[in-house]
């Protein structure tokens, strides 16, 4: 007698094939790097053949709470070097807005621009735009160099921005059209994240 197998499910194949992808939480103990911490991978994304283009993507993200795929797609015609001015386009149906470029931001991009004959800001050797894939890499490999025992990704640049605004005490609402929050609900994550909140609990 031949008992037949029955067919297995393609969602049951492909959790045989796939893995999970780990939690965050079980990543790392915080999703957020401190100003410091940022200074670090700026400091190791500069070395290399791509040191300056790296070290600029790091500081752009943080800066103005760049998500990877809206640094990716920065052109030149979105930064108003006369003006200082970067008109931010958010994904996620986020809200745009203008952001003031400051001095070192305006260097760094004129540096970059004077090397780069593409639209984009951020082009590979090709002249293509940036893949994030491969600002995932120069992130997680700046983060291995700078000796973090934890692994970081491009997101953590965002909360970063965040957690740093809030600490420097600026308005939840001003931070929530700084992000291009539709909801504030998103933006008082950070404002939990703050230690500030605490700082009369005690006397001594």
């Amino acid at each position: 007698m031949v008992i037949k197998k029955g067919k297995t499910s393609f969602s049951a194949k492909r959790k045989k094939i796939v893995p999970i992808k780990p939690k965050n939480k079980d990543c790392r103990s915080r999703e957020y790097l401190t100003y410091q911490e940022i200074e670090k991978i700026r400091v190791e994304a500069k070395n290399g053949a791509y040191g300056h283009r790296n070290d600029t993507i790091i500081l752009m993200m943080f800066r103005h709470a760049l998500r990877v795929g809206e640094v990716a797609s920065l052109r030149w015609d979105q930064v108003d070097f006369k003006k200082g001015l970067l008109h931010v386009n958010r994904l996620k149906n986020g809200v745009p807005s203008i952001h003031p470029l400051r001095g070192i931001e305006l260097r760094a991009l004129r540096k970059l621009q004077r090397v780069n004959e593409s639209s984009y800001i951020f082009t590979t050797k090709r002249g293509t735009p940036i893949a994030t894939r491969t600002i995932h890499f120069i992130i997680a490999r700046a983060g291995e160099k700078a000796g973090f025992d934890f692994s970081i990704h491009p997101h953590m640049l965002r909360h970063s921005t965040g957690f740093y605004l809030v600490n420097k005490g600026h308005d939840t609402r001003a931070i929530q059209s700084y992000f291009g929050h539709v909801s504030i609900n998103h933006t008082v994550r950070y404002t939990e994240l703050s230690p500030a909140r605490f700082k009369d609990f005690w006397k001594d």
